[in-house]
């Protein structure tokens, strides 16, 4: 499975988070499976996404968009965001 983990810095978590909610429909219908959200444990500002998709291309096309880019500038992404497409090698126990 494809995933997308994007990865940057916020100004406002309670801004960013109900406009990535209401982004959900648009990742649904990229390909979107769902995923998780995390933050780095020092610093709640910054904001770690893994996504998991249906394809690593419909994922390369959401990094890639214009519309993502202007959604992020306006909910209050700071600086440039980091996104690396990953494919899942193998589940492993512990």
């Amino acid at each position: 499975m494809p995933y997308l983990l994007i990865r940057h810095r916020l100004r406002d978590y309670t801004i960013w988070k109900p406009a990535f909610g209401d982004h959900a429909a648009t990742h649904e219908a990229a390909g979107c499976l769902g995923g998780g959200l995390f933050h780095v444990a020092d610093d709640r500002t910054e904001i770690v996404a893994l996504l998991e998709w249906d394809t690593l291309d419909n994922a390369r096309a959401l990094a890639d968009s214009a519309d993502l880019d202007e959604r992020m500038q306006w909910v209050g992404v700071e600086g440039t965001p980091e996104f690396t497409l990953l494919e899942k090698l193998e589940d492993v126990a512990v």
